[in-house]
């Protein structure tokens, strides 16, 4: 007999079968005293299992030492309990509450996660879902929405829910959770604009979502009769490092803007320190403003202006598309798009 997770509930074997010496699923149901299907359903749907039964089914687990067998329980219900989840990179915090968040949320519902790293490329993606595809995740979580075509065409035929996340776009792949990076580049220009500076300049990392947010404060500011905006573009990760190189950059071509504005918090902490090694007053000689307002923003002297993203709610709202898709397939048709917004912090270092 096998229960719905693929697991053996019987003890007999075959003819000559050696028998197993590792705890199984009946093991731990007598030690439990419940029944091999409340034991199953504790471990791979906790959701539907009282708080008591669970509870005495991990006593149970950890007493016997029980290793649950995931591969059979995926080849007997077609499901596989695991989201891929595909960063650009873990170099930098920007992204840990949405992780946390997102595992937090899956993990209590029974799902397990695997990470990825794209490094900021769509073709390292490509390859990245090539290689997920073949083990049928329950669901992928993608950062951002640039991909490759092949990638479009893969995930469209796989039928496998897909989340986009920390952005916003007019070709969706299936659910979307995040924010308009073209809406906070306007923003920033308008919020600088209005406290009366005219001399800007931009560092950036060569990621997508970072240029988008730049090249839409340039445009914001061209709009208004600032242009000739001087950008530098360096390579990720964001780094402290990378935000002094750009700032030395900067200075070294001769551009003297009164604000710089970075394409992340790491970046524009970078800035700020080469600033101090300059003896360069902030905001008095050289304003600076971030993005993604990280624990430190606040800490740093003087403290981070910045923008400020719910990482931690954008990861909720991902479990949540994902967890109903996953409890209600037919509604897939329906299209999920969650603006999670953004916040300007008004700090001293402008």
């Amino acid at each position: 007999m096998v229960s719905k997770s693929g697991e053996s509930l019987g003890g007999q074997r075959g003819a000559g079968s050696k028998k197993s010496l590792s705890p199984t699923l009946i093991d731990v149901a007598k030690v439990a005293g419940v029944s091999p299907i409340t034991v199953s359903r504790a471990l791979h749907r906790p959701e539907v299992v009282s708080k008591a039964a669970r509870e005495k089914v991990l006593t149970a687990v950890r007493q016997v030492g029980y290793v649950s067998n995931m591969l059979a329980g995926s080849l007997a219900s077609n499901k596989s309990r695991l989201v891929a989840i595909l960063l650009p990179t873990i170099a930098n915090s920007i992204f840990a509450d949405t992780v946390q968040a997102l595992m937090d949320s899956l993990t209590s519902a029974g799902y397990q996660t695997l990470l990825g790293l794209t490094g900021y490329s769509a073709e390292q993606e490509e390859k990245l879902i090539g290689a997920l595809l073949g083990r049928r995740p329950d669901g992928i979580v993608l950062t951002g929405t640039l991909h490759t075509e092949a990638s479009r065409q893969r995930l469209a035929q796989s039928g496998i829910p897909v989340v986009e996340s920390w952005d916003l776009s007019e070709n969706p792949l299936d659910m979307q959770v995040g924010f308009s990076h073209e809406a906070v580049g306007e923003a920033i220009a308008r919020h600088l604009m209005g406290k009366g500076y005219q001399r800007y300049g931009v560092v950036s990392l060569g990621d997508p979502r970072g240029l988008r947010r730049c090249n839409s404060l340039v445009a914001e500011l061209a709009r208004h009769g600032c242009s000739n905006v001087p950008t530098v573009i360096m390579p990720p990760p964001a780094t402290l490092e990378v935000g002094r190189a750009g700032l030395c950059q900067l200075l070294d071509e001769g551009h003297h803007p009164q604000v710089i504005v970075c394409s992340s918090d790491t970046v524009a902490q970078g800035v700020l320190a080469e600033a101090a090694s300059r003896n360069l007053r902030v905001p008095e000689d050289l304003a600076i403003m971030g993005f993604g307002d990280l624990s430190s923003a606040a800490q740093v002297h003087p403290p981070l202006s910045t923008v400020r993203v719910d990482g931690k709610f954008i990861g909720e709202q991902i479990a949540k598309a994902l967890l109903d898709r996953f409890r209600y397939p037919a509604s897939s048709h329906e299209p999920i798009r969650v603006d999670t917004g953004f916040r300007l912090i008004d700090r001293q270092s402008t």
